[in-house]
Parts: C-alpha cells; structure tokens; sequence
C-alpha cells in the first residue's frame, strides 16, 4: 500500500502500544514522549522491519494533534509525477486524466501529521518543494495558481543515512538540516 490516511480509529496507536520494557525501548518511549509535543519536524531513522512507523504514529497519537489526521505516503512506492500529484494534488485538467480537483496529502493532513516514509528516496526536484512548503506553510496544487494555506507536523523516517546522501548531492543539506 502506497499511502494511507488514518485519524480517531487509531487512538491505541500511541507511545503505550509500543511493546517492550528494554533499556533501549524505554527510552525511545521517553524521547516519544518529550517530542510528541511539540511542532518540530522529525526524522525517524533505522533498517528496514524496525518499526520506523510504529514511531511515527506513536509521536502522532501522543501529541496535541491526536485527534487529527495521521497521513502516510510512502515516497519509494510512487513515481515522482505521481507522488507530486499525491503531495500536492492538482487542479481539474491539470494533467491528462485530472478530470476533477483533489486534494493533495499535505491538505490532508492539515491540522494533523503528514508521515513521509523513504524521505531519502525523494528526487531531488520534490526535495526542493517540500523545503518550501515547510518554511512557507503554503502549498500549490498542480495546474493552480492560488496558494493554500496548511498547518501540519512533519515525520519523516528512512533507512539511508542521510549526511552521506547529502555528501553526494543526492539529498539536500538545508532540507536535512530543517
């Protein structure tokens, strides 16, 4: 599944459905706890299979957006004309097939958590517009031209390591640093 937008259905999704009573997993709960409130952005980091969106909606569903949406794209899943589109959504006869207007995942999740899972696969080009969106709160659809304002907490999480993308030009240094 390449996407999913969740929100009150989830509510048992938060730091207490997290199992395990390690030294290491009590303080993941711990740094859960201390940064579900407040409106950073987050980037969540490890392999493959160890949860990485089990944290992110943890830190959602913990946090005073709760009671808001939870939308999750996965950037790997979708080719980036489609992911942009899936982002950003586009405009009635924006495109071929753009038979009426949608709303992007960044409209979706406004109020809530947008969850960008593979962040380090994202081509360069939507890396650019993603830094704008989270520095302007702002967002243009595909084929428009009016700006739509939005208010979302960003968590993202990959497997790569991102300063060496960043060392090879394959991810940009002020969107890491962000």
């Amino acid at each position: 599944m390449a996407d999913r937008v969740s929100s009150l259905g989830d509510a048992l999704s938060g730091v207490e459905n997290l199992i395990g009573r390690s030294p290491a997993m009590l303080q993941l709960k711990d740094q859960i706890r201390q940064i579900a409130g407040s409106t950073s952005t987050v980037i969540v980091t490890g392999e493959s299979g160890t949860g990485k969106e089990l944290v992110a909606r943890a830190i959602h569903f913990s946090s005073p957006r709760s009671q808001e949406p939870f939308v999750s794209v996965n950037c790997m899943a979708l080719n980036p004309g489609v992911l942009e589109s899936e982002l950003f959504g586009h405009e009635k006869g924006s495109f071929t097939g753009a038979v009426a207007m949608r709303r992007g995942r960044f409209e979706q999740a406004s109020g809530g958590t947008l969850f960008l899972d593979e962040i380090g696969e994202l081509p360069l080009r939507l890396q650019s517009k993603l830094l704008q969106v989270i520095q302007e709160k702002q967002i243009v659809k595909l084929g428009g031209i009016k700006p739509v304002s939005i208010d979302f907490r960003l968590v993202a999480a990959t497997n790569q390591d991102l300063e060496a993308l960043v060392e090879k030009k394959r991810f940009r240094s002020d969107l890491f640093f962000r």
